[in-house]
C-alpha cells in the first residue's frame, strides 16, 4: 500500500482515498497518537493507494496568536477545515486526558457527515456528550484507538 502523509499548509490537488486524523494535539503536549495511527495505517496489507491528512506540525509556533488576523494560524485553521471537508474519512480521537475543544468543535461541524469514527478513552471528561452526539448521528465509536483502526483496515479492504 502507498500512503502519503500531507502536513499543514501543504495541499493535494487530486488526493487519492483520503483520511483526516482529527483529535486530540493539546498544543503538541499529547501523545503522538497520529504517528501511531500512520505508522498502523502504513502496515495493513491492502492495495488501496491512501492520502492522509495530518494536522500536527513540527514547525508549530506557540507565538502564533489565535486570532483571525495572525496568518500563520489562519492558514492552519483554514488547512484543517478545508481537508476535514476533503477527506473520506475522519478518524477522530479524544484522549482522556485532554480537554480537546477544537475536537469537540469539529465533532459538532462534521457529525452528520457520515464519515466520521470516534474513539473516546473512558475518562474524557465529556464522554458523556460526545456518545449522545455520535448516537444521535450513527457515528461508530470506540474506547480504544486500536480497535477503531482494526475497523478501518476493513473498510479499506472494501474500496
Amino acid at each position: 500500500m502507498k500512503v502519503s502523509v500531507i502536513y499543514p499548509p501543504n495541499r493535494v490537488t487530486h488526493p487519492t482515498y483520503s483520511i483526516f486524523l482529527a483529535g486530540t494535539i493539546d498544543m503538541g503536549k499529547s501523545t503522538d497518537w497520529q504517528q501511531h495511527s500512520i505508522n498502523t495505517i502504513e502496515s495493513f496489507d491492502i492495495a488501496t493507494e491512501l492520502t492522509i491528512y495530518n494536522p500536527r506540525r513540527s514547525d508549530w509556533d506557540s507565538s502564533w496568536k489565535q486570532e483571525i488576523t495572525d496568518p500563520q494560524f489562519n492558514e492552519q485553521v483554514n488547512w484543517e477545515l478545508d481537508m476535514l471537508e476533503q477527506a473520506d474519512i475522519i478518524l477522530l480521537y479524544f484522549q482522556k486526558d485532554s480537554l480537546s475543544p477544537i475536537s469537540m468543535l469539529e465533532l459538532g461541524l462534521f457529525s452528520k457527515h457520515k464519515k466520521m469514527f470516534v474513539c473516546c478513552e473512558e475518562g474524557f471528561w465529556r464522554k458523556g456528550n460526545i456518545d449522545i452526539v455520535c448516537q444521535r448521528n450513527g457515528i461508530s465509536t470506540y474506547t480504544e484507538l486500536d480497535k477503531m483502526l482494526i475497523d478501518l483496515k476493513e473498510i479499506l479492504k472494501n474500496i
